[in-house]
């Protein structure tokens, strides 16, 4: 049941790496495919409405991690507490600018908020490599299950290491250049004109530049951790994971070259899956590796809550888990303008506008790419003093 309930955790931390991952890529490139308000409108519409449910994942995988590993949970938020804030502090920011910069129509407002959009989207990329840096590689886990970390040492990766090393960077790195990539990839789904052909170009950059930093990462890895794959060689889920990755690798390829968006998308998503997938087949049960003593690690089954607390969470996770897909579901269907199901055309989300309620109408037409001097120059005639009445 152990074994399980890591599955189900990694599962949910996976699928908010790759849903939010691609907004995350997204919002690093505004800079450089977006040259105008008019287009940086679109990158945004692109992330639409639905990209606060994604976090939603990252808070469930939050709590499921209370309810089943709580010493794993109350050990790692003391060590990793600077990141972690640093982690919150971006996730409002990033919130804040998507929310606030449309509902003034100035060019140092808007630009301002962009730039915060950009640079928060750039540390988040960064924070969540470097704590996969730091789960791969391990953390300073002393004899009582403790741990704390500064944010650099000596940048040594035994010992008592920082949250930073030469190892935890490069994976960082990786994981910018990766979730860049992924968002490029998803912005030439959603977007048109000249914003899709910097997208396009930028995609097929990056996820080359993928190809040689993985292969580094996967050289350090090995320096680093020499016991890996060990346990792994007879774990199904690795060899599942490692099938993943080739099959996404080569849907990725064929989709970039061939101008296919959706198969390059696809694949962009499966490839992530099934890289995360085989790193965290690969180190179970370890799940945090002590850098001092390798007595000192934390494993699932130390870590896990009593048998009575797990039979009890088998209930209310798949209640909570179908809740959640089902709440999804609904949002994305009866949200007006949501350029996921809405359709992303210039013309379809401007349709869609003109039902935006009077209350949320600045905010919603930012997030959906939209001129609010168009949406408002579209009103009937009699529609605002109806509105007033």
């Amino acid at each position: 049941m152990i074994a399980t309930w890591y599955a189900v955790v990694s599962f949910m931390l996976i699928v908010y790496v790759v849903l939010d991952g691609r907004n995350f890529g997204a919002g690093m490139l505004q800079w450089f495919v977006a040259k105008t308000p008019e287009e940086r409108r679109q990158v945004i519409a692109a992330i639409g409405p639905l990209w606060t449910w994604h976090e939603v994942w990252l808070l469930g995988f939050g709590g499921t991690l209370i309810a089943i590993f709580p010493r794993l949970m109350a050990s790692a938020f003391a060590g990793y507490y600077l990141a972690l804030f640093l982690i919150l502090w971006c996730l409002i920011l990033r919130g804040i600018s998507i929310e606030v910069g449309g509902h003034i129509n100035d060019r140092l407002w808007q630009g301002y908020w962009d730039f915060n959009f950009v640079v928060s989207n750039f540390l988040l990329a960064i924070l969540f490599g470097a704590a996969a840096g730091n789960v791969a590689r391990g953390v300073p886990v002393d004899a009582q299950g403790d741990f704390s970390m500064a944010f650099f040492t000596n940048f040594n990766v035994r010992g008592h290491v920082g949250l930073l090393d030469w190892y935890t960077v490069s994976i960082a790195i990786l994981a910018v250049v990766m979730l860049a990539a992924h968002g490029a990839t998803y912005l030439t789904l959603k977007t048109e004109g000249p914003v899709h052909d910097r997208c396009e170009r930028w995609a097929k950059y990056l996820w080359i530049a993928v190809v040689p930093l993985s292969l580094a990462v996967l050289v350090e890895s090995r320096i680093v951790r020499p016991d890996l794959p060990g346990r792994a060689l007879s774990n199904p889920f690795w060899w599942i994971g490692l099938v993943v990755v080739a099959t996404s690798t080569i849907m990725l390829i064929s989709g970039l070259a061939t101008r296919r968006e959706l198969r390059a998308f696809v694949g962009s998503n499966f490839l992530i899956v099934g890289l995360l997938a085989t790193g965290a087949a690969a180190i179970f049960p370890v799940m945090l590796r002590s850098t001092l003593a390798p007595e000192n690690s934390l494993t699932a089954y130390a870590v896990a809550s009593s048998p009575t607390t797990l039979l009890r969470a088998s209930f209310w996770w798949p209640i909570g888990f179908a809740l959640a897909v089902f709440y999804f579901a609904f949002i994305s269907l009866i949200r007006p303008g949501c350029p996921i199901f809405s359709g992303t055309h210039r013309a379809c989300r401007k349709r869609n506008a003109l039902n935006f309620p009077r209350a949320t109408r600045s905010r919603r037409a930012h997030c959906c790419g939209i001129d609010e001097t168009w949406l408002q120059s579209r009103r009937p005639a009699g529609h605002s003093s109806s509105e007033r009445a």
